[in-house]
């Protein structure tokens, strides 16, 4: 059972539903009102209601139970496979997808997709609930991932992700202007102290992070980006990015500028995807702007 603390350091009341639910990843207000009910939340020791008012001070314990005979189910959802052999396949995931299940959220996810497609056919080594899913990237960010259909195909792919020779390139789009051509971030990042649902740089409790940029066009008041991630920490680029005063437009954990309407999540996709296959040969694959992506890229242009 996962064990999560808190303390409420704010000086706003605040339901302790609504206040679970955005600060515990990939959980939602239906499964934080259904612990609460279970007696699986407690505030300085004793158990409350979904809709008890938190105090400054307040200490919150969240008791996760594991998942019981939990199995994530063959969906029959489109996926848009860029390669495919009998060892891996890469595959095009959309912005909105969740890539594996989570609790109050078990159904529609790319895993869901990839037992449909690929049957008994997937890697084991992260469980039932990831099959196959060597790395990941958010429920918002468009683009590239490798998916394995054994474990050895596996073992052998998350070695380079280890030893960091493993090509993830993104693109993105930040708010501000970036002066230097190319540079690097290198900043630790770590669980978020107050905010679970976050990261943050950080020296407590973190581990090296560092990101290689290169400014592609600058426009007015935003940077379109080329990023190599030379470690995979989640939320590494937004992390990064929002650090140095640049995040990712429109990104809703990271940033505090307006966002833009009718435009979910962040401006970030991940373009390229280079690795060396268990057969021995170098493969590369490179996916196309969303339209989301490339209109907004217009705007920009129209508005230089």
């Amino acid at each position: 059972m996962e064990e999560i603390n808190f303390i409420y350091e704010n000086n706003d009341s605040v339901r302790i539903d609504k206040y679970i639910a955005e600060n515990v990843e990939e959980i939602t207000r239906n499964a934080v009102i259904n612990l609460i009910e279970k007696g699986n939340v407690t505030v300085n020791g004793k158990t409350v209601s979904k809709s008890y008012k938190l105090k400054l001070g307040d200490k919150i314990l969240v008791l996760i139970p594991e998942p019981e005979n939990m199995k994530a189910e063959p969906e029959n959802i489109p996926l848009d496979i860029v390669y495919e052999d009998n060892d891996l396949l890469v595959v095009n995931k959309p912005k909105g997808m969740v890539v594996h299940p989570a609790p109050g959220n078990y159904s529609g996810t790319l895993v869901n997709a990839l037992l449909y497609h690929c049957g008994d056919s997937l890697s084991g080594i992260n469980g039932v609930i990831r099959p196959g899913i060597v790395h990941r990237i958010d429920k918002d960010t468009s683009g590239l991932l490798i998916v394995a259909k054994n474990d050895n195909a596996h073992n052998f792919l998350a070695k380079q992700i280890a030893e960091h020779s493993f090509k993830r390139e993104y693109e993105a789009i930040c708010i501000g202007v970036i002066k230097d051509d190319s540079g690097t971030i290198n900043k630790p990042i770590g669980r978020h102290p107050v905010k679970r649902k976050q990261m943050a740089v950080t020296a407590t409790n973190s581990k090296n992070a560092v990101t290689h940029y290169e400014v592609i066009k600058r426009f007015n008041n935003n940077t379109y980006l080329k990023l190599r991630l030379e470690t995979g920490r989640t939320h590494q680029i937004r992390v990064h990015l929002a650090s140095i005063g640049k995040p990712v437009l429109n990104d809703p954990v990271y940033s505090n500028y307006k966002s833009v309407p009718d435009f979910c999540g962040q401006c970030l996709h991940a373009r390229t995807i280079g690795f060396v296959h268990p057969n021995g040969k170098y493969l590369e694959f490179k996916s196309d702007l969303p339209d989301y992506f490339k209109n907004y890229l217009e705007k920009l242009e129209r508005s230089n």
